[in-house]
């Protein structure tokens, strides 16, 4: 199934928010709307304000309002995006050069600023106080995350629990974020409101796996970035600490953190990549996402749930 099916229940409502994203993206000051029409405007999946607007539809639809949040949703992300660009350097974003490559890290880091302080201004307009202190904590969380990366090592003894750490808190609490406040906005009961969050929280666990696993199995014009960027990098993603606990002798990954050498880089992504920790990565994810469905299972029928089931599937089998 693709997202165009997956969509179908809350389409012409995505429609809507990027409509919105476009019109926040036209200001009176040049810069600016150079800067956000760049970074709005380059499509992506929007699977995040998706997830807000398929939550929203197991009680009571208020379009009006979720069509906020899920705009404030895209913008806290994209915000996250250009603020990690700026912390790792990296030159391509979806394809293309990052907006700290182009513009300079002060003007990208402002950007960053501003659409963070646009996402909280949408959130507030939905006039629902849980869903504003969802919205802070969560942009407390994915800060506290980007900070927690600084500390994983490749310590065996430790780098497993501290990468889940990590991503739970750094890219799956917004998905989580995204869903529990799309069913907060449907005045959901407490059991459903749980329930999504449930699945938000580890369909962005297995989203998170996945991306590390295109990281060493995919191709540079799919991912829209170099691959082994965050080995590069240094960072300890999950087929790394695996591959490092099946070859405790093997120094190949530790030799490479942080050293950007290009031929070392791609010695150890092939060790990666023909090792079982692909493969164990995938299966992990695979868990996730079967979480992710049964937190959801006890939820009525609806083409919003399958849309959700779906599309749990689909990120396991995504390439960029």
């Amino acid at each position: 199934m693709n997202l165009a099916d997956i969509y179908k229940p809350i389409q012409a409502d995505l429609d809507k928010v990027e409509q919105s994203l476009k019109e926040i993206s036209t200001t009176g000051f040049p810069l600016l709307s150079q800067l956000l029409s760049y970074t709005l405007r380059d499509g992506g999946k929007r699977i995040r304000p998706a997830l807000t607007l398929l939550a929203g539809k197991f009680e009571r639809y208020d379009p009006t309002r979720l069509i906020l949040m899920a705009t404030a949703i895209e913008l806290l992300h994209t915000a996250t995006l250009v603020h990690d660009d700026i912390v790792d350097k990296s030159s391509l974003r979806r394809g293309k050069p990052t907006v700290s490559r182009t513009w300079g890290e002060s003007r990208a880091l402002l950007l960053g600023d501003y659409l963070f302080a646009r996402a909280g201004r949408l959130a507030a307009s939905t006039g629902n106080l849980r869903v504003v202190e969802l919205f802070s904590e969560t942009l407390m969380t994915i800060s506290a995350g980007e900070l927690r990366q600084t500390g994983i090592t490749f310590d065996p003894q430790n780098a497993r629990r501290e990468y889940f750490d990590w991503i739970s808190s750094k890219t799956a609490c917004l998905f989580a974020a995204a869903t529990e406040s799309g069913a907060v906005l449907a005045q959901s009961p407490e059991t459903t409101i749980t329930a999504l969050r449930e699945y938000g929280l580890n369909f962005g666990i297995a989203f998170q796996i996945i991306d590390d696993v295109l990281d060493f199995i995919g191709e540079e014009t799919e991912l829209g970035k170099p691959v082994g960027s965050d080995l590069s990098e240094g960072i300890a993603t999950l087929p790394s600490i695996l591959f490092i606990e099946s070859h405790p002798n093997d120094n190949i990954i530790a030799s490479v953190a942080g050293r950007k050498d290009a031929e070392i880089t791609a010695r150890a992504i092939e060790k990666v990549r023909s090792s079982a920790a692909i493969d164990q990565c995938l299966s992990i994810a695979s868990d996730f996402a079967s979480k992710a469905c049964q937190a959801i299972h006890h939820l009525p029928e609806s083409p919003a749930k399958q849309s959700l089931v779906s599309l749990a599937e689909y990120i396991l089998k995504r390439r960029k």
